[in-house]
């Protein structure tokens, strides 16, 4: 008796193409219909969780951005726990939840489509009171640092209408309140920048603290608060090439040097540019 012809496929095979197709197409079925639940309170939590975790899908920012309602729905979620900020009555799971809100935001606030409409809609305005937080427990640790993540994503694209946009509203002393009051694991957010600088990152950070020296109290705090890397020379190689960023470090240190003399920020020798 002749042996059967061997399998062409052995235990151990790929998926064929259309499988995988079908495993695509049923997982973007999932993730729509999570987008649809959100607008439905009985089901609008577990859709959180489960959409959190599914940050990656590449049309995720997209669906949440264009289906009606959703956006709305988030920020239901979120503006439900402000009167439980002060006096602070906030529990771990409310702020865990939003907190997962929070990674949807950070979603859609990273995607190029839908990046601009997001500041545009003012949605970070809806960030402020967890930033201007100043309790340390645990809960408000994890929205100050969730809300931080989302003004990341916002940033890390170097997009300068979205820089321009943030330095002309009042997110940065918040983001810098946020540093103060928070743990080594929000300062570890902000030290990221000596590990993996960008030229152009840093080059607006240092302007933002310039325009911070402009008020005489908010002079006086950087002689506490502004980070040691900008004062000894660890960046002095990457902004070595660009003369402005240079004159507007210089001139930074030299009112902060002023006010911790008493004479707040004054001229420095040389034009600052750019400004």
């Amino acid at each position: 008796m002749e042996n059967p012809p061997p399998s062409s496929a052995g235990p151990y095979s790929a998926p064929a193409p259309a499988a995988q197709h079908q495993d695509a197409a049923k997982e973007d079925q999932d993730v729509a219909q999570l987008v649809l639940n959100l607008c439905i309170p009985e089901l609008r939590e577990k859709a959180i969780i489960i959409l959190s975790k599914r940050e990656k899908c590449e049309d995720l920012a997209l669906l949440l951005w264009h289906s009606f309602g959703t956006m709305a729905a988030l920020l239901q979620e979120i503006v439900s726990i402000y009167r439980l900020l002060s006096p602070p009555q906030l529990s771990f799971d409310q702020s865990t939840r939003v907190c997962n809100v929070l990674v949807l935001l950070k979603c859609v606030a990273s995607h190029p489509d839908t990046r601009m409409p997001f500041l545009n809609a003012q949605f970070p305005l809806y960030l402020y009171p967890f930033l201007n937080t100043t309790y340390k427990t645990r809960e408000y640790e994890f929205l100050r640092i969730s809300s931080l993540s989302v003004i990341g994503a916002l940033v890390k694209s170097d997009d300068h209408e979205v820089i321009v946009n943030l330095l002309c509203s009042e997110i940065v002393p918040l983001c810098l309140r946020a540093i103060e009051m928070g743990s080594e694991l929000s300062k570890k957010m902000v030290e990221a920048l000596a590990e993996q600088p960008s030229p152009r990152t840093l080059k607006n950070t240092i302007r933002c603290y310039l325009r911070l020296t402009d008020d005489r109290r908010a002079c006086q705090a950087l002689r506490d608060y502004l980070p040691i890397a900008l004062r000894d020379g660890t960046f002095n190689g990457l902004i070595e090439v660009d003369l402005t960023a240079r004159l507007w470090l210089h001139q930074l240190l030299h009112n902060v040097m002023m006010s911790d003399s008493g004479g707040g920020p004054r001229p420095a020798p040389g034009p600052v540019m750019g400004m």
